[in-house]
């Protein structure tokens, strides 16, 4: 028997997971969603919502999604098999298997060499290139070689930081092809997937039967959807290549859980394959040793921790985070460990999460373009865990990067792609455009879309001017900043791709407008107010029956508490017509910054809501 057999009342407690998968669809982040409970590789509950394509079925168990970034765990495990049978090694340079990466130039003389381990760990130095690197998975191999030959642009010396990497997992692809000697997406095939009995986890569209191939969407301005072509198989997909079935992961993640605890034995794997048959490897033996299955789900590199609020009246949940080997780790202080992956893509969203001490898991696939998957997860194994307590276990847990002098090659690039988006947004220019922005840009959302809403953004809020104060940074690739007009505020962000030159792969550009007078006076009345331990309800205002007055009290009550006497520094958020965000900063030391937000009837001064939560860190 395996030494976690029984399901332990897991399926009781999936018979409550209704209200949650309601409220995750009825926020409309995808047409149609199908997620899984898994125990020891043992598909144990699934449930869906909405349609696999317009006017078709829901989607199901052996619904077949691209599953984009998740196919990096795939890529990492298939690398550990093939440094087991010492074909390769995690210390290796890079350059020993892809001969153009010796061209490459990282921005420090005394840079180490790219190893293997430094792809799998996303310490590369190289920048995070979502959403730029999604539009290269059909890049032709010989492409991409051309690409490497050209240079890539580094944002940090390699060995430094953590920074996410597509273009670095697409190089673990050239090593595994080149050390095992035949392509990536054949050993995969032929020495992981076929093994595991994974038949409907396959790297073409064209691969899979119409009726059983969920269709990609993606949102447009009036609230349709509209389908989004398939992409290719290239250079880039061993970033995120594969498409999967919710059964075929329970597998997968089977094959992570079964790894625990460490033992003498045979290692047989779990589970059936996604087409409803045997798999036809039930039973054999995991092509990856279990030691390596654990390898791959250590903490090899910190991530910054995970904050989250609940409720102002209670404290937050702070949790650790790591990178593996092509998988994600989170020490939640209650739970210990929990191991995951999300994939985000054009027409598609998913997410796997497990927890190892308890061999439970979590899959959720949606077909729009980067669907949330991660947040319905999240709830999912949170509510299995704190309903099952004799599940909880202990674990561990765990600097943030800071840039240096050595990072100011891209950190100059961006800020000069600051003025040219800034000279875009005074006065579109299609051929300022065409030079700086990057392809995925018009393929995310069109330019001639994007176009119109920048302008019409500048016409309500415009004419804009930089914000004293300055920029945000999470990255040297990376800035966010504040631009301000007689009609309100608005924030930008982009990102740089990893190419020389860089190019802007994402641009974001969202509009705050001003609210009315008496809303901006009932702010700053609150923050004064929140001097005194017990502050006064603002005269004049009204609060709808929705809200509790007791329950907006005791939030006045606690927010007093955290913050003291404030003023209200800016407008983060709002329409200006029926809800507004305020940033309220303490005028005392130590104390803590606070959003205020506020929902109103229109011409009214009725609220309909106020919140109080602690402003968040970073960028």
């Amino acid at each position: 028997m395996h030494p976690h057999a029984g399901t332990g009342g897991i399926e009781a407690a999936a018979a409550s997971f209704d209200a949650i998968v309601d409220r995750y669809a009825e926020a409309g982040g995808q047409p149609g969603l199908v997620y899984g409970v898994v125990r020891h590789g043992t598909l144990v509950h699934v449930g869906s919502r909405g349609e696999r394509r317009a006017g078709g079925p829901a989607p199901d168990a052996h619904t077949v999604f691209r599953i984009a970034s998740m196919t990096k765990s795939f890529t990492a495990a298939t690398v550990l098999m093939l440094r087991d049978e010492g074909r390769l090694r995690l210390d290796d340079e890079v350059a020993r298997h892809v001969p153009e990466v010796a061209a490459l130039r990282p921005p420090t003389d005394d840079a180490p060499p790219l190893t293997v381990r430094t792809l799998l760990t996303m310490t590369a130095g190289l920048p995070t290139d979502d959403p730029w690197g999604d539009r290269q998975q059909d890049l032709p191999d010989d492409e991409f070689a051309e690409l490497l030959r050209g240079g890539l642009s580094f944002a940090w010396t390699p060995g430094t930081a953590y920074e996410y990497s597509n273009t670095g997992y697409a190089l673990l692809g050239r090593v595994i092809a080149a050390a095992a000697g035949e392509p990536y997406a054949d050993v995969v095939t032929r020495r992981l997937l076929a093994p595991l009995g994974l038949r409907s986890t396959v790297f073409e569209a064209g691969d899979v039967p119409e009726d059983r191939l969920a269709q990609g969407y993606r949102a447009t301005p009036d609230g349709d959807w509209e389908e989004v072509p398939f992409a290719g198989h290239g250079a880039y997909a061993s970033m995120g290549g594969l498409f999967s079935t919710v059964a075929d992961l329970a597998t997968w993640v089977g094959g992570f859980t079964s790894a625990y605890p460490p033992r003498d034995g045979d290692d047989h794997h779990l589970g059936s394959g996604s087409d409803g048959s045997d798999g036809g490897g039930a039973g054999g033996r995991h092509p990856v040793s279990r030691s390596g299955r654990r390898e791959q789900q250590q903490p090899h590199r910190a991530m910054a921790p995970l904050t989250i609020w609940r409720s102002l009246a209670g404290p937050p949940v702070v949790r650790g985070q790591a990178y593996g080997y092509g998988l994600v780790v989170e020490h939640d202080p209650a739970h210990g460990d929990v191991v995951g992956h999300g994939g985000g893509y054009p027409g598609f969203g998913s997410h796997m999460r497990w927890h190892p001490a308890s061999g439970i898991g979590v899959v959720a696939l949606g077909n729009a373009t980067y669907a949330p998957a991660a947040r319905l997860t999240a709830q999912l194994i949170d509510h299995l865990l704190a309903t099952s307590p004799a599940w909880r276990a202990a674990g561990r847990s765990g600097p943030v990067p800071v840039p240096s002098a050595a990072d100011r090659a891209m950190a100059s690039a961006t800020l000069a792609a600051r003025d040219d988006v800034e000279a875009l947004l005074a006065r579109w220019d299609d051929a300022l455009a065409a030079r700086l922005l990057a392809p995925n840009v018009d393929l995310d959302e069109p330019l001639s879309r994007r176009r119109a809403t920048i302008e019409r953004i500048v016409a309500d809020v415009g004419p804009l001017e930089p914000e004293p104060g300055a920029p945000r940074s999470a990255s040297p690739a990376h800035l966010s900043w504040w631009l301000c007009g007689p009609g309100g505020r608005v924030r930008v962000e982009i990102r740089l791709t990893p190419q020389v030159p860089p190019q802007v792969q994402t641009l974001a550009v969202t509009a705050v407008r001003w609210p009315p007078a008496d809303v901006r006076a009932l702010a700053d009345e609150l923050a004064a107010a929140l001097a005194e331990p017990d502050p006064a309800w603002p005269a004049g205002w009204i609060l709808d029956d929705a809200e509790p007055a007791d329950e907006v009290r005791r939030s006045l009550r606690v927010a007093a508490a955290w913050t003291g006497a404030s003023r209200v520094a800016a407008v983060t958020a709002g329409d200006g017509e029926s809800h507004a965000t305020f940033q309220l900063d303490p005028r005392a030391p130590r104390r803590t910054p606070l959003l205020l937000t506020v929902s109103w009837e229109p011409g009214t001064r009725r609220l309909t809501a106020l919140t109080f939560i602690p402003a968040p860190p970073g960028p």
